[in-house]
């Protein structure tokens, strides 16, 4: 998928204690990979400053304890200030934001919170909820700098979402993403009953369905997410954003790995289809509406149905610019290409 793959499995494996220990033996293991491990961790306090910079400060007891203390996790901190100030703006809202931040003691239990009060049914009462989200989420440290780091993804690369606690309390890409990670460290753990029984909830109320197998990075964005469906098989890589409508899915009946590898730092705009087992390189940009039927070179554009590559830009990840604009070479590609169609007498007049 990309010129170092590890890099896109570091963080992608599973949630899991023994599955994630893997993931790192592997990353340590590959050739010349310790080097792409020290990149991902620069990139990492370069575009995600605040909770690295708290997560630096953890003292080794609250590590072994596995809780990091208030004033070591500076979003935390951000989100009990934002809702303290909008419950003083809105007072109708004061009991609704002390219900979901205020009266906890961590970014953990506040989500559990929230997902648990979204996502219950008559069957699955939020308390019982409750209870296996902060089972899932205070016993696994990947998920707890997960959703730090797909929360500082939200804040930076989403317009609409100017403040932590409104991702954390109103939009439904950070909810549906939490509650999948949620859902794939209980299929990892063999309770796969239980985690499809949450895909499905998830669905159902979000409009967002991410099969609780599939392996997806941290700081990720789901802009709005509606519509959004990743297969069994898909891999997501590290700061990857995607946009409602895209569709990670196959191409038949046939079992195995089947379906797509989205390398790090790609985009993938509004209502893009990639399907089968084919690699989007890192940094790669998949323009909105595209069909993608097969392997996409990294820090490249692709456009189209089918989609074809009209340009390549090797500066910034498009997932972190969020600039989803045609350059001008793609309309110089699209230009020749019209030329060539009329001297071929192709174009219908």
């Amino acid at each position: 998928m990309t010129s170092c793959g590890c890099l896109v499995l570091e963080k992608v494996e599973d949630h899991g204690g023994e599955a994630a220990a893997r993931g790192r033996g592997r990353l340590a293991q590959a050739g010349g990979c310790g080097s792409c491990a020290g990149e991902w961790r620069s990139r990492s306090e370069t575009m995600f400053p605040i909770y690295v910079m708290g997560s630096s400060r953890a003292s080794s007891a609250a590590v072994v304890r596995g809780i990091v203390d208030a004033a070591e996790d500076p979003i935390w901190e951000a989100v009990k200030s934002e809702a303290k100030s909008e419950a003083e703006k809105e007072p109708i809202l004061s009991s609704f934001l002390y219900a979901s931040v205020l009266s906890h003691d961590c970014l953990e239990r506040a989500l559990s919170f929230v997902l648990a009060n979204r996502l219950e049914d008559p069957t699955l009462l939020a308390t019982q909820l409750i209870d296996i989200f902060n089972d899932v989420m205070m016993n696994n440290k990947e998920i707890r700098r997960s959703i730090r780091l797909d929360a500082q993804a939200f804040k930076d690369r989403d317009p609409a979402c100017a403040q932590y606690s409104w991702a954390l309390l109103y939009l439904k890409g950070y909810h549906s993403l939490q509650s999948y990670r949620i859902a794939h460290v209980l299929w990892n753990q063999g309770r796969k009953v239980l985690a499809l029984a949450l895909q499905s909830r998830i669905s159902e109320v979000f409009a967002v369905d991410i099969h609780p197998a599939a392996r997806i990075g941290e700081g990720i964005l789901l802009d709005h997410g509606t519509g959004l469906v990743i297969g069994e098989t898909a891999v997501v890589g590290n700061w990857v954003s995607l946009m409602q409508g895209v569709t990670l899915g196959g191409t038949g009946k046939e079992n195995g790995d089947r379906h797509p590898k989205i390398g790090q730092g790609a985009l993938l705009g509004a209502g893009a289809t990639i399907l089968g087992n084919i690699n989007v390189g890192e940094g790669a940009m998949i323009a909105a509406g595209s069909l993608v039927l097969k392997d996409v070179p990294p820090h490249s554009m692709a456009v189209g149905n089918p989609a074809k590559v009209v340009g390549y830009k090797e500066k910034e990840d498009p997932s972190l610019s969020m600039k989803h604009d045609a350059r001008r070479d793609y309309f110089e590609h699209v230009a020749i290409s019209f030329s060539d169609d009329r001297a071929n007498g192709s174009v219908v007049k």
